[in-house]
């Protein structure tokens, strides 16, 4: 087995929650994180020198969307994805399985890889567990995905089947992709792996177990959040990290309603991302302690008052919901901006809180005073 990469410095006595950190080529990241999406290396209306001020460590970008824009020629003319985008932290990119899922009337898959028409131009492409890995590698991410097969929900348990012997195989083909470019370069990024399994929880299990024993540093749930009911989401999550090893950092992908982070960190999950802070900060939704709102909603219009009271962001700390309001509502730039600083605050803060709440031996309590404050989705409380 991989050396145990997750250093977990406080694990809570009521739960499966834990505290840790580990170690990127480009810094060291303490966990449970949050990891806010930079697709086409740009974390939209933001810029690196915002996050690192906020104290962000990790971004994620993605394989799908920088192979075909800007391109690999591009990234290794700029001396790799680091300094394209002038971000000193790490970097996490997904393989592109995800948004291969997404493109089921574009693609084909087989045994090799996938071909797709590009949403840009509609060009063939193609992607390969090896080129993908390659691609990740050569651009110099610190953590590396396999490339996977997302079923869609629901999924016959046969085509989960399928799907999870192939997302497997390539697990395989992109670990020796990986191997043999670590014996060629000096540099030490990671490669995790991703499990699947549709909505089954033995397949889910199963895929966890066979996956690890491929033998990764680090373990992503793939495949949830894909429209299959909340509490079905929390059985299928418990099924897939039940089988991997407590020391290998567990990830989450594509969660980050607030909610649903301190519930998946109750059941052992350390790294988060989604797209909703800021894509929802761009359509005028705050994220904020007593939950979620449309700042674009009349009522908002001459309340000045600071968008969250509990906040000490640059946008809380000088500007109202009034003239927040008033920026949506005239079309103004600066709007989508300062709401998605604000969310990408929430959302740091949000982590900060958690580890906290860990070390200190409170999670519970604090998990219990956060939904007795945060509103949100009347129909998902019953799994509180």
């Amino acid at each position: 087995m991989p050396t145990s990469l997750l250093k977990i410095s406080h694990a809570d006595p009521n739960s499966k929650a834990r505290a840790g950190e580990f170690i990127t080529p480009h810094g060291v990241i303490e966990t449970p994180v949050f990891m806010p999406v930079g697709t086409q290396a740009t974390v939209k209306t933001v810029d690196s020198k915002d996050l690192e001020k906020m104290g962000y460590k990790i971004v994620l970008a993605n394989t799908y969307h920088l192979f075909l824009r800007p391109g690999f020629d591009t990234l290794k003319e700029a001396g790799g994805l680091h300094q394209f985008m002038s971000w000193p932290g790490s970097i996490l990119t997904d393989s592109g399985g995800y948004q291969i899922f997404s493109l089921a009337t574009r693609r084909k898959l087989s045994e090799e890889g996938v071909i797709f028409s590009s949403h840009i131009d509609g060009s063939p492409q193609k992607l390969t567990p090896e080129s993908a890995t390659q691609f990740q590698l050569d651009i110099g991410v610190d953590i590396a995905m396999c490339l996977d097969e997302c079923p869609p929900y629901p999924s016959l348990e046969s085509d989960a089947e399928i799907s999870l012997q192939q997302t497997l195989r390539w697990a395989k083909r992109c670990k020796t992709v990986y191997r043999t470019w670590l014996n060629e370069q000096a540099a030490r990024p990671l490669l995790f792996g991703i499990t699947q399994g549709a909505q089954f929880s033995k397949l889910r299990r199963r895929s966890s177990q066979e996956t690890v024993s491929v033998e990764f540093p680090g373990y992503a749930v793939g495949g949830l959040g894909v429209g299959e009911p909340k509490s079905l989401t929390w059985e299928l999550l418990k099924a897939s990290l039940e089988p991997l090893p407590y020391e290998a950092p567990r990830y989450l992908m594509g969660f980050g309603q607030p909610e649903d982070i301190w519930l998946a960190v109750e059941q052992g999950v350390d790294m988060f991302d989604c797209v909703l802070p800021t894509r929802n900060a761009r359509n005028g939704q705050a994220f904020t302690s007593t939950g979620k709102f449309q700042i674009t909603n009349t009522p908002f219009r001459r309340d000045f008052n600071s968008l969250d009271a509990a906040c000490s962001c640059p946008t809380c700390e000088r500007y109202s919901r009034s003239y927040l309001c008033h920026l949506f509502r005239a079309g103004e730039l600066l709007g989508p901006r300062l709401l998605t600083l604000h969310n990408l605050w929430f959302m740091i803060s949000l982590v900060k809180q958690i580890r906290t709440a860990i070390r200190r031996g409170s999670f519970t309590d604090e998990k219990k005073a956060f939904f007795n404050t945060y509103q949100y989705q009347e129909k998902e409380k019953q799994f509180v």
